[in-house]
């Protein structure tokens, strides 16, 4: 782990010491990992959207599918 050293404005460590409950690192690190993560789904979604108005891209998944389901067992 990293230490750092932020400055925040006095009313906002008072609320953070109301939430954190005695423990600020793991409590920004909780809402720090929360952001990260919606930032992650975020973009996911926003592939794939672009992925579903790509007619090349939707072309070729097609063949693909057509392929996947041929009966070969892999596990053989």
């Amino acid at each position: 782990m990293v230490k750092i050293t932020i400055s925040l404005e006095e009313e906002i460590l008072q609320f953070l010491d109301q939430l954190a409950q005695g423990n600020r690192s793991a409590y920004i690190n909780s809402l720090l990992a929360q952001q990260r993560r919606q930032a992650i789904k975020a973009e996911m979604i926003a592939a794939l959207l672009k992925d579903a108005e790509d007619q090349e891209y939707l072309a070729e998944i097609e063949l693909w599918d057509h392929v996947a389901g041929d009966g070969i067992d892999a596990s053989k």
